[in-house]
Formats: C-alpha cells, sequence, structure tokens
C-alpha cells in the first residue's frame, strides 16, 4: 500500500513540479515585490503609489471589462441560440463559420486591424464616406475606450459563443420538443428551458474573458489613446520607464484581485444554484 502511495506522488511530481515554477513561484515574487520598499523591508508604499496615481485607470479598466462582459453576453447569447434554435441550417452553417474566425487571430494582429478599422481615415470611415452614409469632414474617430470596448467584444465573442452554443446544444432534445408541442415560442424556450442550463458554462466564458482582457497590452497600448488607461499598461510603463518593478507588482496584485472579485460572484452565484437543485 505504501509503494502504491509512492507511485501516485511520482507521476503527480512532474506535473506538481511544472506548476510550482511557472505558476506559483512568479506569483510568490510578484507579492512579495509588490510590499516590499526601497531597504528590502515590508512596505505598503507601492500600494500607496498605485492607488494615489493610478486610482483613475483602476476604474477605468473596471468600467471597460464590465461593458465587455454585457455585450459579450447579450451577443454570443443570441448567435449561440439563432444557431442552435435556427431551421435554416444553410444560415447556421455560414453564421458558425464567420464567429470561429477571431478564434485564429493573435491579439496584437487584431489590436492592428482595428486600428486601421476604426481610426478617423480609416477602413470604416472610408466606407461609409465611399457610399455616401457619411460626410468626411463629419467623421469621428473610434479609438479610445469605445475602440477597446470594440476589439476585446471581438475577439473574445467567437471564444465564448463556441462554449454557450456547445452548452446549448448539450440540452437534451426532448425538453425542446416537449415546449414545442405545448406551444412555446422560441424566445420563450430560450430563456425558460436552455438559458438556465447554459448560465454555468457562460459565467466560466465570461471569467475567462475577464482573465484575457485585464492581461492583454497591444490592445489598449495601440488602441487607448492618453488617459485614463488599461492597468497593463501602467505596467508597462513603470517597468520601462523607471524600472520600478515593486508599483508594478502592486498594479498586478490590483488586476489580480478584479479577477478575484469577479469570480468569487461567479463561483458565488454557481454554488447557490447548485444548493438550490
Amino acid at each position: 500500500m505504501r509503494n502504491k502511495n509512492v507511485h501516485l506522488y511520482l507521476l503527480v511530481a512532474p506535473a506538481a513540479l511544472m506548476i510550482s515554477l511557472l505558476f506559483i513561484w512568479p506569483m510568490g515574487s510578484s507579492l512579495i515585490t509588490a510590499f516590499t520598499g526601497k531597504y528590502a523591508q515590508f512596505s505598503l508604499e507601492p500600494m500607496r503609489k498605485v492607488f494615489s496615481l493610478y486610482s483613475q485607470d483602476i476604474v477605468f479598466s473596471v468600467v471597460i471589462v464590465l461593458i465587455s462582459l454585457v455585450l459579450l453576453a447579450v451577443i454570443s447569447v443570441t448567435v449561440s441560440s439563432v444557431v442552435v434554435l435556427s431551421p435554416w441550417q444553410k444560415v447556421t452553417r455560414l453564421l458558425g463559420l464567420l464567429y470561429r474566425l477571431p478564434l485564429f487571430i493573435p491579439f496584437i494582429v487584431t489590436a492592428q486591424m482595428m486600428r486601421t478599422f476604426l481610426a478617423k481615415n480609416g477602413l470604416m470611415n472610408n466606407a461609409l464616406v465611399a457610399t455616401g452614409l457619411a460626410n468626411p469632414l463629419e467623421t469621428v474617430s473610434f479609438l479610445g475606450w469605445k475602440g477597446i470596448i470594440i476589439t476585446f467584444v471581438w475577439k473574445q465573442f467567437a471564444f465564448v459563443t463556441l462554449l454557450v452554443a456547445g452548452a446549448m446544444a448539450a440540452v437534451e432534445p426532448a425538453q425542446i420538443q416537449a415546449a414545442r408541442n405545448l406551444g412555446a415560442s422560441r424566445i420563450r424556450i430560450l430563456f425558460t428551458i436552455i438559458l438556465p442550463q447554459v448560465m454555468p458554462t457562460l459565467g466560466v466564458a465570461l471569467v475567462l474573458s475577464t482573465v484575457m482582457m485585464l492581461s492583454v497590452l497591444s490592445v489598449p497600448l495601440m488602441i487607448g489613446t492618453g488617459s485614463p488607461g488599461m492597468l497593463t499598461v501602467d505596467m508597462a510603463f513603470r517597468v520601462n520607464s523607471y524600472g520600478d518593478y515593486p508599483v508594478a507588482s502592486a498594479l498586478g496584485i490590483v488586476s489580480w484581485g478584479i479577477c478575484v472579485v469577479l469570480s468569487w460572484f461567479y463561483l458565488r452565484y454557481s454554488l447557490k444554484e447548485k444548493g438550490g437543485q
């Protein structure tokens, strides 16, 4: 029995070592650095600098992420419901092909695409002017916070929709057929039968999208304009301009805290749902 336990530990050891080296060690190092002063002693000075210099950027990052999450939830549920419930198979196949395209485009390429598309003299405004729908003098740039939201939603839309559509397709067909036999419309089937069952999957997708949006540097750096900015830009600025790793690490801890708060809300809802069942 003891030899069997030793063998099990040996099987788990490589994975545990990789997790320790690649995740726990860097995270622990950042935590220590975020609370270290000039003379290598415990200090709250990095955190004080973060909240005195970057409080607007923290609020800005949270607002950007929350707006993006709401739009992602609405659009992904709408497209997924069309794919799953639509009787027109050709439309659903075409839609399924289109929404998967952003999955294969890196964030930095997406940022460059959106920069050339949303600028004042970008592709979108040029197309509107060419079709006579806009005046060249009245065109406006969508770079800035609007462009960041559009880029985040466009990029993460494929990921969230793929998970939600898969969860919807896994719903027992007999439930949908029974509701149709009782005269329920597709909208009612969606909100009363399908959506409650896919909420855990939607929550996982949105939590993972939150982590992704708060960790991307290329999008806010290339599309953002001026101040306030997102926390990833602030972290890069502190390191590249001042070599200030304690404040950069403190900004990372704040980003991690935002992710933890949003994840806590999802986990609380998920556990409450399971308890109710």
